[in-house]
């Protein structure tokens, strides 16, 4: 899903270094280094080039580069194969490409507002622990 340069209203190119809060009305792209914060109602693109340093809120996101930072989206997260991230991740859909390297809690919410814990304890029909029964 790599983003077109048509449909970008904003790039920090390859060999460039932006630090500070990037908030934008609109996608971006990411090919040289950020530090900071990003907040979009759209869609950000890391490329391979990219290395960010950051807490992400988005519509989309793709990491086909190296991320430190947390990840919120509204829609969905998408880990290519060269994409490297050390954080957390909320989305409703989560695609990882074989090749990935990844760590930090991910939480896939299904695009459901209920709590996650509570959904798939109900699904799996109450919430007893597996050490019940056990002597202490």
């Amino acid at each position: 899903m790599a983003i077109g340069k048509e449909n970008n209203n904003s790039v920090i190119g390859p060999g460039s270094i932006f630090e500070g809060k990037f908030y934008i009305a609109g996608s971006l792209r990411i090919d040289g280094k950020f530090e900071g914060e990003i907040k979009t109602d759209d869609t950000l693109y890391i490329g391979e080039t990219g290395k960010v340093r950051t807490n992400i809120s988005a519509r989309e996101v793709t990491v086909s580069g190296t991320m430190i930072g947390n990840i919120k989206a509204e829609n969905e997260v998408r880990l290519e194969e060269t994409g490297r991230l050390l954080g957390d991740i909320v989305a409703p859909t989560l695609h990882l490409a074989k090749g990935v390297v990844a760590k930090g809690n991910i939480t896939v919410t299904g695009g459901q507002k209920k709590d996650v814990k509570k959904i798939v304890e109900e699904s799996f029909g109450g919430t007893r622990t597996l050490d019940n029964g056990k002597d202490e």
